[in-house]
């Protein structure tokens, strides 16, 4: 009885727009062990087949989200899917759609970034002094934290707008993790930056373009749930623009502790006023 492993076909979509009319689909064979990942499959391919092909990758972890692809019809990690897991003897993997192509499964992500960056993914205090110069921590309940750490959970791999439907019709839709990334932060108490935000959110692009299909929340690799982020973000606009919505004000910061000893062995900071 042979001991070598059972093989699986790779049919990958190669594409290099500086020299292909159009993309086109390659197979490979590839030795299939137990536990082998769609990733380490395109790793076998480039070092064993075809050095040419070009993916992104880096921590292998399903921790750095770079490696998201569109694999068998559905928007997934490389490295968090297993062959074996996928069903049948055949694996298709293809960039992610919604996105324009820089070579083989490597999607342009600038306009995803972009998107993020324009929702201002930071908290927003209008004390600037204490966020520069910070004279203690702010407070946060744990019912406080329970209202956004879901949504912090995002890894930005780019799986949600791929799958999106809206995105997929309008270029300009901010998406789901842009959107659901703006409530994770509106919604954090220790935020004043609500109407900032509303610039970009409160738009015909924005928030009531999404039409809660949900297919983003369904291939999160995480577990995070931007439709459902999306909705309590528009029940807040929708709230604040009748007027039921309280003037939101951060949480103060802690008062710093007396007499407090760190414990032995600790560094100590430096000392930035020298």
């Amino acid at each position: 009885m042979s001991d070598a492993p059972k093989k699986v076909i790779f049919e990958v979509l190669r594409y290099n727009p500086g020299v292909d009319a159009r993309p086109r689909m390659q197979s490979y064979e590839v030795p299939a062990p137990k536990g082998l990942t769609v990733l380490d499959g395109l790793l076998w391919i480039k070092e064993n087949l075809d050095p040419t092909l070009s993916w992104r990758s880096s921590c292998r972890r399903g921790v750095c989200g770079s490696c998201a692809m569109f694999i068998n019809g559905k928007p997934r990690l490389a490295c968090a899917n297993q062959v074996a897991h996928l069903g049948g003897g055949k694996v298709v993997v293809k960039p992610l759609p919604n996105y324009d192509i820089i070579r083989d499964l490597v999607p342009d992500l600038e306009p995803f970034f972009a998107k993020h960056a324009a929702i201002k993914p930071f908290l927003i205090r209008k004390n600037v002094e204490e966020l520069e110069n910070p004279s203690g921590e702010f407070f946060q309940s744990r019912e406080e934290l329970i209202n956004y750490i879901q949504f912090a959970y995002c890894i930005k791999c780019g799986a949600c707008l791929a799958a999106c439907p809206t995105v997929a019709t309008d270029a300009s839709f901010l998406g789901p993790q842009a959107l659901a990334q703006a409530w994770r932060y509106t919604s954090d108490s220790r935020d004043e930056g609500a109407a900032e935000r509303g610039k970009e959110v409160f738009t015909a692009h924005g928030a009531f373009r999404c039409h809660f299909a949900g297919a983003c929340s369904d291939v999160c690799p995480k577990g995070v749930d931007p439709a459902f982020a999306i909705q309590l973000m528009k029940q807040f606009m929708f709230r604040e623009k009748l007027g039921g919505c309280k003037e939101k004000h951060g949480t103060e910061v802690a008062p710093p502790v007396e007499n407090w000893t760190p414990r032995e062995g600790i560094p100590k900071p430096p000392d930035h006023s020298v």
